[in-house]
């Protein structure tokens, strides 16, 4: 199976987006897995293809751009992409990702799942995406029959939902998603309060 998909499941084809690194080391792609990590791949996709059916499209903030909560059956099939921040430099590794070198709590350290999303998007929403449009060997590798690309899986700890990074806010603020066109100065205020008092004490796990 190539990397990044597509995956055939009833009338729905999933592709994953090349960022996402959830699925790796079981023949998706070949980097380190960065975050959340999907340890049963085959049951992940298979129940995530119904979740997508049933999800209601009135509520998404952006055409195409689907949050999809998942129930806890879930949990067991991922590990959690963030752990409480350690003091400890060892417990640390370097990676690279998204172009740029940074350190991340060893995954041994991570802590227990308490909740999964996922971001899905259409492949139309995926391919108007300005991370997107502008990557020529990324729109090529979504190929015509794929329905729907796996933007990000989320698997959540006891701290919640965690937020965007302060670098990933900044980056969406500058244009590097539609969703954050329709912030107001008061969502982004809170998105920074909510930024920064998490990931003082949370840290981003990897493999």
């Amino acid at each position: 199976m190539g990397r990044g998909g597509p995956f055939k499941m009833d009338t729905i084809k999933l592709g994953v987006a090349s960022i996402v690194t959830a699925f790796s080391r079981y023949g998706y792609n070949y980097q380190s897995t960065i975050g959340s990590k999907v340890t049963d791949p085959e049951s992940f996709l298979g129940g995530l293809t119904t979740q997508i059916q049933r999800h209601d499209t009135t509520g998404d903030r952006v055409p195409g751009q689907h949050y999809i909560p998942l129930p806890s059956d879930f949990n067991s099939l991922v590990s959690a992409g963030v752990g409480m921040r350690s003091q400890d430099p060892a417990d640390y590794v370097l990676r690279v990702h998204r172009g740029h070198v940074s350190a991340y709590l060893r995954r041994k350290h991570a802590a227990d799942v308490c909740s999964v999303a996922v971001v899905v998007y259409t492949r139309d929403a995926y391919l108007s995406d300005p991370d997107v449009t502008n990557d020529r060997d990324e729109c090529e590798r979504i190929s015509s029959d794929i329905t729907h690309v796996i933007v990000a899986v989320l698997a959540s700890s006891a701290g919640g939902p965690s937020p965007l990074s302060p670098f990933r806010l900044v980056h969406n603020l500058a244009g590097g998603n539609k969703e954050a066109e329709a912030w107001s100065a008061d969502e982004i205020r809170g998105k920074a309060d909510e930024s920064m008092d998490y990931w003082q004490s949370w840290s981003q796990v990897a493999d």
